[in-house]
């Protein structure tokens, strides 16, 4: 399945030219921290690195002459369920501030980690163009975490008028083989959910790569299907977006 010319991928965030949108998944702000409370000391870099991708695919649009008017966080912002942790609070501010130099309005869907997620986010909504929503529509298309439906969140008169579906929340992945060496990647999913079409965003958590579609169980319900017709395209170390075909094809290279 080809992407359409209208959604780009970049790096980790996806274009949509028409509408202008700009979205990400899955920052997972605050990971290294909770591994720590579990015992399991890690170099906090993630931010430091996140920041840097961020940049260069705003260095991309730049080039491009492609406008952002509004980018979209599409879930799980945030890593801890119940709480908000002190690497939370400074780490989501920051990133708020520095996605603002870039768009006119910044929307945040809700994810299943972003629970406890408004306190921060109120602390930017008083400059007007911070919005934290449960999904977000664009035309014909929905962004929504991926963790419940669009079934239950729109009537049959409104769903008819949805072509294009954009999730994150699975973390997707694909694990390649060559000369005995196998290395999982990043990638984005194409294909369809009933009569629409789905997209679905690999996350922008940088400490773990994420679930392998091909080998490991599927968490999200727009995914509880036969992907074999899902198109793959595979995220390079250095942030080269590769065509890798359906992922039958993938399938048959391992």
């Amino acid at each position: 399945m080809n992407i359409p010319r209208e959604a780009i991928p970049i790096d980790l965030g996806l274009y949509i030219k028409k509408q202008k949108v700009l979205v990400f998944s899955d920052f997972h702000l605050g990971y290294e921290e909770a591994l720590q409370k579990q015992g399991i000391l890690v170099p906090r870099f993630q931010f430091k690195d996140t920041v840097q991708r961020l940049e260069h695919i705003f260095s991309v649009c730049q080039k491009k002459k492609w406008s952002i008017k509004t980018i979209v966080i599409n879930g799980d912002l945030k890593h801890e369920f119940g709480k908000i942790s002190n690497q939370e609070w400074r780490e989501i501010l920051r990133l708020m501030d520095i996605l603002l130099q870039h768009c006119k309005e910044l929307v945040i869907v809700k994810g299943n980690h972003d629970i406890i997620l408004d306190p921060i986010v109120k602390k930017r909504m008083e400059k007007g163009n911070v919005k934290l929503q449960p999904f977000y529509r664009a035309g014909s298309i929905v962004f929504t975490h991926g963790d419940i439906l669009v079934d239950t969140l729109f009537d049959e008169k409104e769903l008819k008028k949805i072509r294009t579906i954009i999730i994150g929340n699975e973390h997707p992945a694909v694990a390649l083989q060559e000369r005995g060496r196998v290395e999982r990647f990043k990638c984005f999913l194409a294909g369809k959910y009933k009569d629409k079409t789905l997209f679905v965003l690999p996350s922008f958590q940088l400490l773990t790569t994420g679930t392998d579609v091909l080998r490991e169980e599927i968490l999200s319900p727009y995914l509880k299907q036969d992907l074999k017709d899902f198109g793959c395209w595979i995220v390079a170390d250095d942030g080269n977006v590769l065509d890798f075909g359906m992922l039958k094809n993938v399938m048959k290279k391992r």
